[in-house]
């Protein structure tokens, strides 16, 4: 079939590699105009832009999917599917016509489970221990298309959102390649989404990434975890923001001072324990504010963490 692949960050290009090296052709991308980022603000194109121009694909980058040269366009390409990975961009009904097999999504989530843009990151918060990616054709709803196909993932113990994302990301493509293979074979028959199971995954804001101490401990490791990388968890010291990193350990060692309230921190030989509600965590890396992260005994022992002293 002819491709054209809608997507933008890191996570799509293993689904576009994946297509490149299929049966099928992939003749065009779809991406975000170039954005800028570091300190110079520079233009940058997107990942999917900078793989696709490797290979000699013809890529689009619409301010917005309804725009008229658009769509001309994509109508003279005359796809026959037009797989999408991360997008970022809500599709008009105008455009979603145009393929005849219509605008297939990879979603990271085993649908109808995490609908929304942080389908990983919910599911590692909530505490799921199995998760995984489903293909759907996308209707004008959001996530709501029937599914064609979907790979399960376990999520192990020490999995932050960027570690899960990854891996789905890689099982993810392959299971887009199998889709695109059934769609055009004609074995693949769409499955409405079942009413029940739905839950949704709104994008996390920097606010609930600020780590609540008042939690039991294998709820504020899950919060850290499902916000690392992005929006990165957080608390405050001293009046200023300390970025959190995945814990070296949710059960701390014993030691020989009085019991930690939340957010009380203790420094000792070993490693900077803080408290929760059902007992102290051990902190693993840390990112003092305009600083890069560092490892939590580093820290405290720079800023001499003195008895008493909180986060947050």
């Amino acid at each position: 079939m002819r491709l054209v692949l809608a997507g933008t960050p890191d996570t799509a290009v293993p689904s576009l590699r994946a297509l490149l090296a299929s049966r099928h052709e992939v003749v065009a991308v779809v991406t975000r105009p170039d954005a800028r980022a570091g300190r110079g603000r520079s233009l940058v194109a997107s990942p999917v832009k900078q793989v696709a121009l490797e290979h000699g694909l013809e890529v689009l980058t619409p301010d917005r999917p309804r725009d008229p040269e658009f769509l001309d366009r994509l109508r003279a390409i005359a796809p026959d599917c037009c797989p999408v990975v991360a997008y970022g961009a809500l599709l008009p009904r105008v455009a979603l016509d145009v393929p005849v097999h219509g605008w297939v999504n990879l979603h990271f989530s085993l649908l109808p489970a995490w609908r929304g843009a942080a389908p990983v990151q919910r599911a590692l918060m909530a505490g799921d221990e199995l998760t995984g990616a489903s293909t759907f054709v996308i209707e004008e709803g959001l996530d709501t298309g029937p599914v064609l196909g979907a790979v399960t993932e376990t999520v192990r113990p020490d999995d932050t959102a960027g570690t899960l994302l990854a891996r789905l990301a890689d099982t993810g493509a392959g299971l887009l390649v199998a889709t695109m293979d059934g769609l055009e074979e004609g074995s693949l028959v769409a499955v409405p989404q079942p009413a029940d199971g739905v839950s949704h995954a709104p994008k996390l804001t920097t606010e609930e990434a600020a780590v609540r101490w008042a939690l039991p401990a294998h709820v504020v490791d899950r919060q850290v975890r499902g916000c690392t990388p992005n929006p990165g968890a957080w608390s405050t010291f001293r009046g200023e923001r300390l970025g959190i990193g995945p814990f070296a350990s949710v059960t701390a060692p014993p030691d020989d001072g009085p019991a930690l309230a939340p957010g009380a921190v203790r420094a000792t030989k070993r490693a900077v324990l803080v408290g929760t509600a059902s007992g102290p965590v051990v902190l693993g890396e840390v990112r003092p504010a305009g600083k890069k992260g560092m490892a939590a005994a580093d820290w405290a022992r720079g800023v001499r963490v003195a008895e008493g002293e909180t986060l947050g």
